[in-house]
C-alpha cells in the first residue's frame, strides 16, 4: 500500500509491511441529519496531530517507538453512500488480508458499516463494542435505511442478537429503546460503569466503534448532534484502554468529529490525543 501523499498522523511509519496498525480516513457526511462537517475530520486530525507530543505519559510509550502506517483518506464520490461504503469495505478488507488492524477516522457514523461488512466476512463471530450518545438503531431515517442514525441497526442485521454492546447511550426514539429492552443488543444507557463486567469468550474478535459525541459537549462541542450528559474524556480513555487490554480488537474507528463546529479547535486536539493513546495501546 502506498504511503499517503498528504500529511500523515504524527509519528507514522514509512513502512507498511512492518506496521501492525493502519490508519485511514473516511471523511463522509452525506447522511448527516443535523449539522454537517464530519467530512473534514480525518484531515483536521492529521494536521492538528503535530501540536501534540508523540510520547504518552499515560502509557509511558512513544509513537516513535512503534510502527503504524497512515494510508491516507479515501476519495469519496458525493451523493452515493453505498459507493462510499463499498470503498471503505475494500480498504478495510485489504488491511485485514495483510494481517493488520484497520483504524478508521471518520466521517459520519455510517462509515462504520462499510468496515463492519469487511470485518464480519473475515470474523463471522464478530462482536461490536459501541460508544455513542445515540442508539443508532433506527430501522430507517426519513425512509432511508443507510443513515448515521441507523448504522448499528444495519450492523445488527449482519451480526444478530447479543453481539452488540453499547455504552453511554442517552438519546434515541421510543422504538430504539424498546429494541434494546427486548434484548437484541446489550446497552448501558448514560454511562460505561458496567464495562468491567462485560465478558466475552477468549479470543472473540471485537470491532470497537467510538462516536465522539459520547463525550459531553462541554468537552467536545465539535460534533453534529451534541447531547448533554455525556462522558468525560478520562472516563472514556480509561474505558477504551480497558477494552484494548482485555479483548481482541481486530478493527476500530473514531467518528463524528466535525471541526467547523468547534472554532476553538479543542475537539480536534482531544481527538488527536485519543488517537495517539489507542495506537499505543494497540501496539
Amino acid at each position: 500500500m502506498d504511503k499517503a501523499a498528504r500529511n500523515s498522523f504524527i509519528g507514522a511509519s514509512e513502512d507498511y509491511e512492518a506496521s501492525r496498525v493502519v490508519l485511514f480516513g473516511a471523511g463522509a457526511d452525506s447522511t448527516t441529519s443535523y449539522r454537517p462537517g464530519t467530512r473534514f475530520g480525518p484531515a483536521a486530525i492529521r494536521a492538528e496531530s503535530y501540536g501534540i507530543e508523540t510520547y504518552s505519559p499515560y502509557l509511558d510509550r512513544d509513537l516513535e517507538d512503534v510502527s503504524f502506517f497512515d494510508s491516507g483518506d479515501l476519495e469519496f464520490p458525493f451523493g452515493s453512500p453505498e459507493r462510499q461504503l463499498a470503498m471503505i469495505e475494500e480498504r478495510t478488507a485489504q488491511i485485514l488480508a495483510d494481517g493488520k488492524v484497520p483504524f478508521m477516522l471518520g466521517g459520519e457514523h455510517l462509515v462504520t458499516l462499510g468496515a463492519v461488512r469487511a470485518v464480519a466476512k473475515v470474523h463471522p463471530d464478530l462482536h461490536i463494542i459501541h460508544f455513542d450518545a445515540h442508539a443508532d438503531l433506527r430501522e430507517d431515517y426519513l425512509g432511508e435505511r443507510l443513515s448515521h442514525a441507523s448504522v448499528l441497526r444495519r450492523s445488527y442485521d449482519i451480526l444478530g442478537d447479543g453481539r452488540i454492546h453499547q455504552f453511554g447511550i442517552r438519546s434515541g426514539t421510543k422504538d430504539e429503546f424498546a429494541f434494546m429492552k427486548a434484548g437484541h443488543v446489550q446497552t448501558e444507557p448514560f454511562s460505561c460503569r458496567t464495562l468491567g463486567s462485560l465478558e466475552l469468550p477468549k479470543g472473540t474478535p471485537v470491532y470497537l466503534t467510538i462516536d465522539m459525541d459520547v463525550l459531553d459537549p462541554s468537552e467536545f462541542p465539535g460534533t453534529g448532534t451534541p447531547e448533554a450528559g455525556g462522558l468525560r474524556y478520562d472516563e472514556l480513555r480509561r474505558a477504551v484502554m480497558d477494552i484494548l487490554s482485555r479483548f481482541r480488537v481486530v478493527a476500530l474507528d473514531n467518528v463524528e468529529l466535525s471541526p467547523p463546529l468547534d472554532p476553538t479547535g479543542r475537539s480536534t486536539a482531544l481527538s488527536c490525543k485519543f488517537v495517539r493513546e489507542q495506537i499505543l495501546a494497540l501496539r
